[in-house]
């Protein structure tokens, strides 16, 4: 308890030094987003008064603190673009996101584990340099390639399915599996090269281990060897790099959404961002910070779990 108690306390920190960058970083921004509440009218009294209902009329301390004092009470404004709440938009939009990245990153993660322990225990004979291979094409091709690639193969060529819009698996089990198919083949190549290659290098490393070597000068076979203390010991880099990619990708994965045209929360950051919707782009980067923050403090407390060493 007191481990995960020092872990929760350190990450309000994070999240009030995050919420003041993204604040800054968003009144940098040339330009005044109450012009695009007005529009092209020239009437400075519809101008001020725009820029009083959306706060900007006051000292930055003070809009940081009307902003932050909101955040945590739930509200993250209204979006201009849509006129509804950004929370309530935010939530509906990330469920999106998260339908495909918990598919693709739990996939990515059962085919990564194994192949890259079956590469590391073949080191440099034939079936590592053909996993290291696959894993290097992988990684080096973008995302947006694979899947106007896929787009093209299965969908265009072949029909066998659905190219671009969504449907919810709650309405339709089916279909919304159909449309799901290929935004989770897109990102599962590319994060299935990344953990190949995470785990193919700690379990090399854990193979050098004097007690790995003492297990074999006792007898014990390979295959046992490296299920029984391989393995669980090789996988906290591992963990932490899965902690990564789970918080950057359900943050939003805007070249996937846009290319497949899912209503996800990356596809929602990017237009709040071409159309100068504050509420929506600062809303969005706090939601990304605070996922983040939860991914990795979830992670952290799952390592005594993997290792006792690890102890606050």
């Amino acid at each position: 308890m007191r481990y995960a108690i020092v872990k929760l306390l350190l990450s309000i920190p994070t999240l009030i030094l995050v919420a003041g960058i993204i604040f800054l970083l968003m009144r940098a921004i040339p330009g005044d987003p109450a012009l695009l509440l007005v529009g092209d009218s020239e009437d400075a009294a519809a101008l001020e008064q725009a820029r009083k209902e959306l706060g900007l009329d006051k000292p930055y301390i003070v809009q940081f603190g009307l902003w932050f004092s909101n955040i945590l009470s739930g509200d993250l404004g209204v979006s201009m673009m849509t006129g509804e709440p950004v929370l309530s938009a935010i939530g509906s939009r990330f469920m999106v996101t998260a339908q495909v990245v918990l598919i693709a990153v739990g996939l990515a993660l059962l085919v990564a584990v194994p192949l890259g322990t079956y590469a590391a225990a073949r080191q440099n004979q034939r079936g590592d340099l053909a996993v290291v291979l696959l894993a290097n094409l992988l990684i080096s091709v973008p995302s947006f390639w694979i899947g106007l690639l896929l787009i093209l193969i299965f969908g265009a060529t072949l029909g066998w399915l659905p190219t671009v819009g969504y449907v919810s698996i709650g309405e339709n089990l089916t279909e919304g599996l159909r449309y799901l198919v290929l935004p989770v083949v897109a990102l599962l190549c590319i994060e299935i090269a990344t953990l190949v290659r995470m785990v193919r290098a700690s379990t090399l490393d854990v193979l050098r281990q004097d007690y790995v070597m003492s297990a074999r000068a006792k007898g014990l076979d390979e295959s046992t060897l490296i299920r029984r203390h391989v393995v669980k010991n090789s996988f906290l880099p591992t963990m932490t790099l899965l902690g990564l990619i789970l918080g950057s990708l359900l943050g939003g994965t805007a070249v996937i959404e846009t290319v497949f045209t899912l209503p996800g929360l990356g596809r929602f950051l990017v237009d709040g961002i071409y159309a100068r919707d504050y509420a929506v782009v600062q809303g969005v980067l706090i939601v990304v910070a605070l996922i983040h923050v939860a991914v990795n403090l979830a992670v952290d407390l799952i390592y005594p779990f993997i290792d006792p060493r690890v102890r606050f």
